[in-house]
């Protein structure tokens, strides 16, 4: 730089180069396992964050309005939330993998294109072993929360089963039943003045909420419309009438199902 003395200059430069180091060199904010250095990890279990929570999704069709990934959006946000109330947890990887019927597309959501199926007792042996490489790295919670009604009975089969195996052991599997059938979303809607027609059961107002408020890129608001439209659309519900206010007040309630469970299952 012209009249700017050169040893000033390398000094401002290099000055600015620690700076930079030392901000990257901070340990990130974050209570999700894969953006952490497995010595961060190791650091945070000595110091107490000792339970692990492993959120599983799926890839499904959701109807012409709502991408196939909408579960992952959904319990991505759910999961820091409950994470972070909880404050001595970490989130593994989300499970994306999960039973959506057959490969063979004549049943459930596969009968869309997109969806991916993995079959219950390959599910199940994917939660055993992250259960127990978890374990083995020092987590004594694991927690298992579910997105979606057909990934349900895998989690809680397996929690039972590694309860029973690990009786003597440090180590616990809790199985979060709660954070999708007892959160009292659909009810509230109803409270509100919408039918348990218009509420739905997939891809209607429920979901369709929550999306619109953890990120409403991911829907398409041209194509919002009662039952998706159309006879084969995959949507039972209407999703026109949803709200961002609404998955506002959703996803707490679901977060708030969850951290209620969690505290009766960790004071057993």
């Amino acid at each position: 730089i012209r009249g700017y003395p050169m040893k000033a200059l390398i000094l401002t430069v290099a000055a600015g180069l620690v700076i930079s180091a030392s901000a990257s060199a901070q340990t990130p904010n974050t209570v999700f396992l894969d953006e952490l250095t497995w010595m961060e990890v190791a650091d945070k279990i000595d110091a107490g964050t000792t339970t692990i929570i492993v959120a599983t999704a799926g890839t499904e069709q959701n109807g012409p309005h709502m991408v196939l990934g909408k579960h992952k959006f959904i319990v991505t946000e759910t999961a820091e939330r409950i994470a972070r109330a909880l404050g001595n947890a970490l989130v593994a990887p989300i499970v994306t993998y999960v039973p959506e019927g057959t490969v063979e597309r004549t049943e459930g959501n596969r009968q869309r294109t997109g969806t991916i199926t993995l079959p219950n007792e390959h599910y199940m042996k994917l939660l055993e072993y992250t259960a127990r490489s978890l374990a083995a790295g020092g987590f004594t919670d694991v927690v298992f929360i579910g997105d979606s009604g057909g990934n349900q009975n895998g989690m809680e089969t397996v929690a039972a089963m590694l309860n029973e195996e690990w009786s003597a052991r440090e180590a616990h599997v809790h199985f979060v039943g709660e954070y999708y059938s007892g959160h009292g979303f659909r009810e509230w809607l109803q409270e509100q003045g919408h039918s348990v027609q218009d509420v739905g059961s997939h891809a209607g107002m429920v979901d369709t909420s929550q999306l619109l408020f953890v990120n409403a890129r991911h829907i398409r608001t041209d194509k919002l419309a009662p039952f998706g439209g159309f006879e084969g659309s995959g949507v039972r519900g209407d999703p026109s009438k949803a709200s961002a206010e609404y998955g506002r007040v959703g996803i707490q309630m679901k977060v708030d199902a969850a951290l209620r469970q969690i505290s009766e299952l960790m004071a057993r």
